[in-house]
């Protein structure tokens, strides 16, 4: 399934500093009967969100009204616990594009790339930095700059680098899953396959 290609994203953040956030708080086993990708969104982070009479929590930084944009500035080791696809799945239903942390568990960083949503891991010196122009500012705008590889604090100009696995950094840049990579190979892959001896 393609999704949007990734290039450039400039966008205020919704900051979410707390650390060890696991997939069950991400996305509660509850909801993990449905099989696509839509959907999700609106039982992301459903616990901390949502009393048990469905009423919105105003403390939860997903009822603010003062923060919104596309990318999600989560607290160290965001990510742990159980491997479901269904947590990445649900931060790009509910519109985020990029999540930033200080620290990502390797599988839900991998379910992300799956799906299109950037994970961006930077030091937790710069994450600080983030949270407190956040702060300061709800309305100022991170720069995530996929091509160079970059994350920039645009009121302040403070910038780091970050790491991407070149593969799906392509993959990312075009808007292709696992599949459509293969796909858009079709034509080599068929002519390798004729030349292989039966």
């Amino acid at each position: 399934m393609a999704y949007d290609k990734f290039n450039i994203l400039s966008s205020t953040a919704v900051p979410l500093p707390i650390e060890n956030v696991d997939t069950d708080q991400i996305i509660p086993a509850r909801f993990l009967k449905a099989t696509e990708r839509k959907g999700f969104g609106d039982n992301l982070f459903r616990d901390w969100r949502y009393n048990n009479d469905d009423t919105p929590k105003e403390d939860f930084v997903l009822n603010n009204p003062t923060y919104s944009g596309k990318i999600l500035v989560g607290g160290k080791n965001f990510g742990s616990g159980s491997s479901r696809e269904h947590a990445a799945w649900a931060v790009y239903d509910y519109g985020f594009r990029c999540v930033v942390s200080s620290f990502f568990a390797d599988i839900f960083r991998g379910n992300c790339l799956n799906i299109g949503v950037l994970p961006v891991q930077v030091s937790a010196e710069f994450l600080e930095q983030i949270f407190s122009a956040i702060e300061a500012d709800p309305t100022s705008e991170i720069e995530v700059n996929l091509p160079e590889q970059t994350i920039t604090i645009k009121a302040t100009g403070a910038s780091e680098s970050f790491d991407i696995n070149s593969y799906k950094k392509e993959n990312m840049l075009n808007g292709y899953d696992d599949i459509d990579y293969l796909t858009k190979m079709k034509s080599e892959i068929e002519e390798f396959a004729t030349k292989r001896p039966f």
